[in-house]
């Protein structure tokens, strides 16, 4: 393989639980304070599904179940630290308790999604969730 750049890859969860959705309030930038759904970065070696299931715990601690791809999110500015494609997933809690963890300053379900303090793009992903 030659060297060339690529952007790079994460995972965002959108976790329905009680009647509400669960966001974390992010701990640091970029856009620390605002909230989130929670994912993050791809290892290496590891599959999207399971960054996903990893993810969810580690900023939540919840277990949860993937129902479906809700999209690919690959605007090259979605993301001030650069070119981050996302794919964004549906999923169920299956376990755990709900707890802020790693990147969380907080975890919340909420009813009503405070769609004015949202981080990145995730406006657009709760949208192609239908859950706008």
């Amino acid at each position: 393989m030659t060297s060339r750049k690529s952007p790079f890859l994460t995972v965002d969860i959108v976790i329905r639980w009680e009647e509400g959705l669960v966001l974390i309030k992010r701990k640091n930038d970029p856009f620390k304070g605002k909230w989130a759904l929670p994912g993050g970065f791809v290892e290496w070696g590891e599959t999207v599904e399971d960054s996903a299931r990893r993810e969810a715990e580690e900023e939540t601690g919840l277990k949860v179940e993937l129902d479906r791809l809700v999209g690919v999110y690959s605007d090259p500015d979605r993301d001030p630290r650069g070119h981050v494609v996302s794919l964004c997933y549906s999923g169920k809690k299956v376990g755990g308790k709900l707890r802020p963890a790693t990147d969380a300053a907080e975890v919340k379900i909420f009813k009503r999604i405070p769609w004015d303090s949202l981080a990145f793009d995730h406006d657009e992903m709760l949208k192609d969730a239908n859950l706008r």
